[in-house]
């Protein structure tokens, strides 16, 4: 049975007693640690140890991340060409760490290939950093912040680097769960609860899966029914032609207009538009992908599927899963408008009557009006423990 591989990734001589602790633990666990320090990382003789330690990477299933007050050696350029930067400088509200990538540290590189290759990471910050970078955040704008000398840092002229790569992982919109700690224990407490709670929420999203995978099975065969059926009753023309072949194409595109629970449609035959102008009636002005959000119960809303969230102008929004990816979406109604408006009324209102899919839609829709995009996305990076400053609150605010 394959173990899971978990890569601790952080500087080895100040931390080298955390990392043997750590490293007995991870084992008592049954799964197989993967740390520089005790040859457990191929090098590969055509290549630096650096490059090494960074491709190897892709091979973990989860990485620890610990930082501590000591930087570490910058790395060599070379390795720097296994790492995407203009992917990665996509994916966090900080970006202050690429303005000197070559002064990254081995331990930096690690954990942004794994976040280019989407491997989960929790980041551990030893209390006394995170308490400098507190008086970081506050002064580093001002003349005097070159000056200060911060206790828990072991060399002065690398603070700035250790802080802003904090800064870039607890600023991105997801897999940035960062926790402090003081003694090694509360680093097993945590990782304990943490693979627990993702060993629960794998069976729960796989027995969801199975029971979504049924109703989809159910609803394509009522669909064949329902094509058979009008294919069987319509006659030969271009109308009927059209009306026959949209129920079946455009099913999905009625279900998601219909998740948005309007007083009347009519205007989705009786005017034309193309999908933004459906969007700015609907007062739709942003659109924000989302990750898998999982359960919900709070709202009566779960999904093992990406998720976006469709903002109005106050604020308010509709969270809609990737069964309706937006980009889709787009397509099927533009193309959905070049029919007759007689076909379209016919097929709208077809699709509504037999309303086969609602308990698919209950689940893959939903309008939040009781609370703001802001205040919702506070509250996903609360649940993932995210560790932030009054400052975050108003820049993550879109």
């Amino acid at each position: 049975m394959a173990s899971l591989r978990v890569f601790v990734s952080s500087t080895c001589y100040d931390l080298s007693s955390i990392r043997s602790h750590l490293r007995q633990f991870i084992i008592t666990m049954g799964h197989q640690p993967m740390m520089s320090d005790y040859n457990d990382i191929l090098y590969d003789p055509r290549t630096h140890t650096h490059t090494s330690c960074v491709e190897e990477i892709k091979n973990a299933d989860y990485i620890v991340l610990i930082i501590g007050g000591r930087y570490g050696g910058n790395v060599l350029p070379d390795a720097l060409n296994v790492v995407d930067f203009d992917e990665l400088k996509k994916q966090s509200g900080s970006k202050t760490i690429f303005d000197t990538k070559e002064k990254l540290s081995i331990t930096q590189l690690e954990i942004l290939k794994a976040i280019e290759n989407e491997i989960p990471i929790i980041t551990f910050v030893d209390s006394r950093v995170m308490n400098d970078h507190a008086t970081y955040e506050k002064n580093k704008t001002k003349s005097i912040s070159k000056d200060i000398e911060y206790a828990s840092i072991e060399k002065p002229h690398t603070a700035s680097f250790i802080f802003e790569f904090i800064n870039f992982l607890r600023k991105r919109s997801y897999n940035n769960t960062l926790h402090t700690f003081s003694r090694p224990e509360e680093i097993e407490s945590t990782l304990r609860t943490q693979w627990s709670g993702l060993l629960q929420r794998l069976l729960y999203d796989e027995r969801t899966k199975i029971t979504e995978r049924k109703e989809m099975e159910n609803f394509s065969t009522q669909i064949e029914d329902l094509k058979t059926a009008i294919l069987a009753s319509i006659g030969g023309g271009k109308i009927d032609k059209e009306v026959a072949k949209g129920v079946v194409v455009y099913r999905k595109l009625v279900d998601f207009i219909r998740g948005f629970a309007l007083t009347s449609y009519d205007f989705i035959y009786e005017e034309d538009m193309n999908f933004d102008q459906f969007l700015e009636k609907l007062d739709i002005v942003k659109i924000v992908k989302l990750p898998p959000l999982g359960r919900r119960k709070e709202y009566n809303f779960h999904t093992t599927r990406d998720a976006q969230a469709l903002i109005k102008s106050d604020g308010t929004f509709y969270l809609v899963t990737n069964l309706y990816d937006i980009d889709y979406m787009r397509i099927e109604f533009n193309n959905f408008m070049r029919l007759s408006r007689e076909s379209r009324k016919i097929i709208f209102d077809s699709l509504i009557e037999i309303n086969t899919s609602e308990g698919i839609l209950f689940r893959n829709f939903l309008h939040i009006s009781n609370k703001t995009f802001s205040e919702f996305k506070q509250e996903l990076e609360g649940d993932a423990g995210n560790i932030k400053s009054e400052n975050d609150k108003t820049q993550n605010d879109d």
